[in-house]
């Protein structure tokens, strides 16, 4: 395929889906690592270097997920209700914000 049978829309396509596995992905990582902190059953500093760890692996997962998804609005849709979910879990879970 060369340069110029590209397509605007493509482009948009790949731009849209190279975002939402990024920075969308990045969003529903560090919500899933903050559960993950607050769920561990060990002291809370270990809970945290322990889903800090497993979160480099979840995030490549999950970009190379959206990368696989045929469709990119399902993989915004996943990105952004998979991050509210978890956002709202995290603060649930931590007393309603209270430290």
């Amino acid at each position: 395929m060369s340069r110029r049978n590209i397509s605007a829309r493509y482009r948009w396509a790949v731009a849209s889906r190279a975002a939402a596995a990024f920075l969308g992905g990045y969003a529903l990582t560090s919500a899933a690592t903050i559960v993950l902190a607050l769920l561990w059953p060990v002291p809370k500093a270990q809970g945290v270097f322990a889903a800090s760890m497993l979160s480099f692996a979840l995030y490549a997962i999950v970009i190379l997920w959206a990368f696989h998804c045929p469709s990119v609005k399902r993989v915004w849709t996943v990105m952004l209700i998979g991050t509210a979910g978890l956002s709202a879990l995290a603060w649930l879970l931590n007393a309603g914000g209270a430290a």
